[in-house]
């Protein structure tokens, strides 16, 4: 037996979730996802990664503004759906929309849930210093992430793992985390528990205002934050280039020995010191250009030891 699906879905860490759906053989009777948005040079529209791939499927798409429109509502209980799936999708899910489908709708969420609920949960693991994260499986409710947890993967985060590394693993531990949870509801054994009342963070949305490097922090909390938004937005510092303070992004970097005042470079290898402890940037960008190994940028820009950095 298969199930008919309503995937509702946008962002790249989706698309491995529907192609395993469809590789299970279950029907997607439709998808949802954000509507395309202008983007580019050009300004074009562009097209939701699950967009893209739904329509090379042929899977009917749909991309309303909004799910808390009656006629809206009326179209997603029209497809008959035994349960959705949704994973990072970007609206919320009003009431008649939860419980349209007979068996309700799942949520793929990247978190050990109750810690970090809400919509960045990848990146501020990384940035808080976690050492283990996971994927997990819940029925949803009008809460935000609030929903009994019906199965739960957990992996370690290594060291000097980005949250790009992280979000592509976790994008795969998820996909194969759904479709065993589809094999469990068509038998008829999916269960669920409440989620613990204890130990609930949220993950806030993103600031580009908070991507600057604050030097005075300890090396392990500036090596955190420097991963932990590699590489979207970036964490960004200053530099002078040729006479001209210069931002310059730092996409990966690793501890390091040293100490010294806050935002001095140390060597010739780019090893910065922080408040307490030094790390060594292991690849930057500068402003619009591709990103490099350090030691690529310093052929090119060397960078003494004693320049500070703001």
């Amino acid at each position: 037996m298969t199930l008919r699906v309503v995937f509702m879905g946008t962002p790249d860490f989706a698309v491995p979730t529907l192609v395993e759906i469809l590789g299970q053989g279950h029907e997607v009777a439709a998808v949802y996802t954000r509507a395309p948005k202008p983007a580019g040079r050009g300004m074009a529209e562009r097209r939701s990664p699950v967009h893209d791939l739904a329509a090379r499927f042929g899977i009917p798409v749909f991309t309303p503004r909004t799910l808390r429109d009656p006629d809206e509502q009326a179209i997603f209980a029209g497809h008959g759906a035994d349960v959705a799936v949704v994973v990072a999708y970007g609206l919320i899910l009003p009431i008649p929309v939860l419980e349209a489908p007979e068996h309700g709708c799942l949520n793929l969420h990247a978190s050990l849930l109750p810690r970090w609920r809400g919509a960045a949960p990848i990146n501020r693991a990384i940035m808080a210093g976690d050492a283990e994260t996971g994927v997990m499986v819940m029925r949803m409710e009008e809460g935000l992430d609030t929903g009994p947890v019906a199965l739960a993967e957990r992996t370690p985060i290594g060291p000097d793992e980005t949250a790009g590394q992280l979000h592509d693993r976790l994008a795969r531990l998820g996909a194969d985390l759904m479709v065993r949870a589809l094999a469990a509801l068509e038998r008829g054994s999916l269960g669920s528990e409440p989620q613990a009342a204890e130990g609930v963070t949220y993950a806030a949305k993103l600031d580009k205002a908070e991507a600057r490097i604050d030097w005075t922090r300890a090396a392990g909390a500036v090596h955190d934050h420097i991963r932990g938004l590699s590489p979207f937005p970036g964490a960004f510092t200053e530099i002078e280039i040729g006479g001209k303070p210069e931002r310059l992004k730092v996409l990966r970097s690793v501890r390091a020995d040293g100490t010294g005042v806050p935002g001095t470079v140390l060597d010739d290898a780019l090893t910065i010191a922080c408040g307490d402890g030094a790390v060594r940037l292991v690849e930057v960008q500068r402003a619009g250009k591709a990103p490099m190994a350090a030691d690529v940028f310093l052929r090119g820009t060397p960078i003494a030891a004693g320049t500070r950095l703001t």
